[in-house]
């Protein structure tokens, strides 16, 4: 018998759905504080997760999952350049 490699799941913080890790987006507070948008999803700090769509990402802005997920208030300016992201995403 062959083993089965384990997919990574993780939960959107938009619509509550597990998907794998490589489907999602990675929101990262790094210990400095500064809330960056990891596209290796290996960088270090509290990560939370949003699927690659523009509604999961107002439902997360709206019920302000991402304050609660990385227990630090977010600048307007991280919301802009993950819609910026969610764009390169959707043009691809």
């Amino acid at each position: 018998m062959g083993t089965t490699k384990k997919i990574p799941m993780r939960q959107c913080i938009g619509c509550q759905e597990m998907k794998s890790k490589k489907e999602l987006i990675r929101v990262l507070k790094t210990c400095d504080e500064e809330i960056v948008v990891d596209t290796t999803g290996k960088k270090n700090g509290r990560g939370a997760y949003l699927c690659k769509n523009a509604e999961c990402l107002k439902k997360a802005k709206k019920t302000k999952s991402l304050e609660r997920s990385l227990k630090v208030d977010i600048p307007t300016d991280v919301f802009e350049q993950l819609e910026k992201e969610l764009d390169n995403i959707e043009t691809r």
